[in-house]
């Protein structure tokens, strides 16, 4: 979409939903709602289009990581999402490499299982809802463990249900998968486990809820659920 015209309906759409109940803190609208998805009752923005886990690792970058100190750094952003990228490709300082759907000035088409990039070559690397739709996930993980710097972070938030990852090759229709699965391209579930198969890759992880160490009267203005945690990666050598 040109930019301009993207421009000009992000602005009619924050005169459109204005509000004060709900802030978001990508596009820094205020709006009167988040939009609802399912039982989810303020999923989207209406103006840039996040989602809860968008607003979240925004809060969380802009707290606790070095992302926007306007130093040289580059950036990984795997499948990116529209919202983060809108806001990314702008940050001073930042070489911004994202792969997408449809190609763009800073877009490359991959194959996370096989990056062609070379070693050690990335500051900040995103990973959002990727490895649940990649059926060698433990690679893709070590691909992006080595285009990874020593001191470097990551985030790689996958959809987490129960103690347990599930996850079988047998299952391969579509529908057998979105009943297993809870979605037709999953080919697993991620349990509590993730962390271990991140570690098992070469990864340092924590396990942060940083929206449930806010108060409830901001995870309602930010529109975020108490019990998504983050997944924050980093490597050490």
């Amino acid at each position: 979409m040109n930019e301009l015209i993207e421009r000009g309906l992000t602005q009619f759409r924050r005169i459109l939903y204005h509000g004060q109940l709900h802030v978001c803190p990508i596009c820094a609208s205020h709006v009167r709602r988040f939009k609802p998805m399912g039982e989810r009752k303020s999923a989207r923005c209406p103006v840039c289009g996040s989602f809860e886990r968008h607003r979240l690792i925004w809060l969380h970058c802009r707290a606790n990581t070095n992302l926007f100190d306007g130093r040289s750094k580059r950036m990984l952003h795997v499948a990116a999402e529209r919202c983060l990228a809108n806001e990314l490709k702008r940050l001073p300082g930042l070489e911004y490499i994202r792969s997408e759907y449809a190609p763009g000035d800073t877009t490359v088409r991959l194959d996370v299982t096989a990056l062609p990039f070379a070693d050690k070559c990335f500051d900040v690397i995103f990973c959002n809802h990727v490895l649940e739709h990649i059926p060698d996930d433990k690679r893709a993980m070590a691909e992006l463990h080595r285009v990874l710097k020593p001191g470097g972070w990551a985030i790689m938030q996958v959809p987490i249900k129960g103690e347990r990852t599930l996850e079988d090759s047998s299952i391969a229709s579509p529908a057998a998968r979105a009943l297993q699965y809870g979605q037709a391209d999953h080919v697993r579930q991620y349990g509590l486990d993730y962390a271990d198969r991140l570690r098992e890759t070469g990864f340092t992880v924590e396990r942060n809820n940083l929206a449930a160490e806010l108060p409830s009267e901001d995870r309602q203005r930010f529109g975020l659920l108490p019990d998504e945690d983050l997944y924050l990666c980093t490597r050490t050598a």
